[in-house]
């Protein structure tokens, strides 16, 4: 790509007649003269200025190099969309076109655009969302649009919600789990009887359990009675409102069952959503629920004004401990670098769409943890899940100071001026 761009601008722009004009011997212009006059001659003659672009050498527009160059180019992109169209062809299935039923659990900003997403991929698929909220039922079915989270975006004419469990669930092909952490199990065991056992669930939720530290690889299936539920976890750098307004995104599916992911991805990839397939649950996972708690941190950061340098430093020192938890628990070290850690990390702190990043900008700015949470209107998972980390750091041996900082924050045991000092007063130590 790079060469592409350098080519597109390897037209010598300063070859014009009027550029050679004002550079002409007989130029008059006072800025000419005072530019090209030598002074220590009473001479007129001017010399070239070598700082001059106009007089700069310039490469032949149609130079052998540049041929070269642009047809090196040329080829590595035709073998690119050769081999897009090789792969594609071979790795076709018939899985949206078998696919009559998807159910969404959950009326959230996330749950909503995965389900016009979904409904946007075939006309003819059936989308239930289950959702609690009668109000937002009745909006999503008469008006259809999410008047809670998305009163100005047109929801697909095929997204259908109901408040009925067992109508929602009922010979539903694949379900998209999106209720947040804290309440899924008790959610998933008012529905358990209404499951059927091979239902594909693609958890959309990021978080860890507050008391048991489990994440939804394990509360699923244990809050379903299922150990055989078939599982897939959907994680990666996304915000609704992107998704919704089609913006380009690229997701990753985990799963253990790799007929499964292949299956879900070729469901889910579309033209302006990109699905790349794991076998890393843990990592995927314990990545997406890190990365809020780190995005807290970001905020305070924004919130303190305490600069870029300052910035870089806590969220780069934040991955090193996203990544030695992960790895500790059997994750992959290149998940964490991957879309689901790095890139969900990037996007969570750096931008100010994300609701955990928000909490930390305003506990920043010296708000209460209570009024910024009485005044959200959707859950900030990174919230509940410090706590989680911190036990699950204990358990597994591992030093974890900026998210451990989060949670003693969170926890009102610890100022955000008191835990920059402490953080900046640690050993100077070799990197790891």
């Amino acid at each position: 790509m790079a060469a592409l761009f350098e080519t597109s601008f390897a037209t010598p722009l300063f070859f014009s007649s009027n550029a050679n004009n004002n550079n002409s011997a007989t130029s008059k212009s006072p800025s000419h003269d005072l530019r090209f006059h030598h002074t220590h001659t009473h001479t007129h003659s001017h010399t070239p200025s070598s700082s001059s672009p106009s007089l700069q050498p310039q490469p032949e527009p149609d130079s052998d190099s540049t041929r070269d160059r642009r047809r090196a180019v040329r080829v590595a992109w035709e073998k690119l969309v050769r081999w897009s169209r090789s792969w594609r062809s071979k790795n076709k299935t018939d899985v949206l076109e078998r696919t009559k039923k998807v159910v969404v659990l959950g009326g959230g900003s996330f749950g909503t655009a995965m389900a016009a997403h979904v409904a946007n991929r075939k006309a003819e698929l059936e989308v239930n969302m289950l959702v609690r909220d009668p109000q937002v039922c009745f909006s999503i079915n008469e008006r259809h649009c999410n008047c809670k989270y998305f009163p100005d975006h047109w929801l697909p004419d095929n997204v259908v919600a109901t408040t009925d469990a067992k109508s929602a669930l009922l010979n539903a092909d694949y379900c998209l789990h999106a209720v947040p952490v804290q309440f899924s199990a008790s959610f998933l065991e008012s529905v358990a009887d209404y499951v059927d056992p091979s239902l594909p669930f693609i958890s959309l939720s990021k978080g860890l359990e507050l008391n048991t530290l489990r994440m939804m690889a394990q509360i699923i299936p244990q809050a379903l009675r299922n150990p055989r539920q078939p599982f897939v976890a959907l994680s990666g750098p996304s915000f609704a409102l992107e998704l919704m307004n089609k913006l380009p995104t690229a997701m990753v599916v985990a799963s253990k069952d790799k007929k499964l992911a292949n299956k879900v991805q070729q469901l889910l990839a579309s033209s302006h959503l990109r699905i790349s397939t794991s076998s890393d649950v843990t990592g995927v996972e314990i990545a997406g629920a890190l990365k809020n708690v780190l995005a807290i941190a970001a905020g305070i950061v924004e919130g303190m004004n305490l600069g870029n340098n300052s910035m870089a430093a806590l969220v780069s020192q934040g991955c090193s401990e996203i990544r030695w938890l992960a790895t500790k628990m059997g994750a992959k070290p290149t998940t964490i670098t991957g879309l689901s850690g790095t890139g969900d990390i990037m996007l969570t702190c750096f931008v100010n769409l994300s609701r955990n990043r928000t909490v930390g900008v305003r506990l920043g700015l010296g708000e209460k943890l209570e009024d910024i949470l009485s005044s959200m209107n959707q859950v900030a998972e990174g919230v509940s899940t410090a706590g989680a980390v911190i036990a699950l750091a204990q358990k597994y041996n591992v030093k974890m100071p900026v998210l451990t900082a989060v949670a003693r924050i969170i926890d009102n045991e610890l100022t955000p001026k008191k835990a920059v000092f402490e953080l900046m007063s640690l050993p100077q130590v070799e990197e790891v």
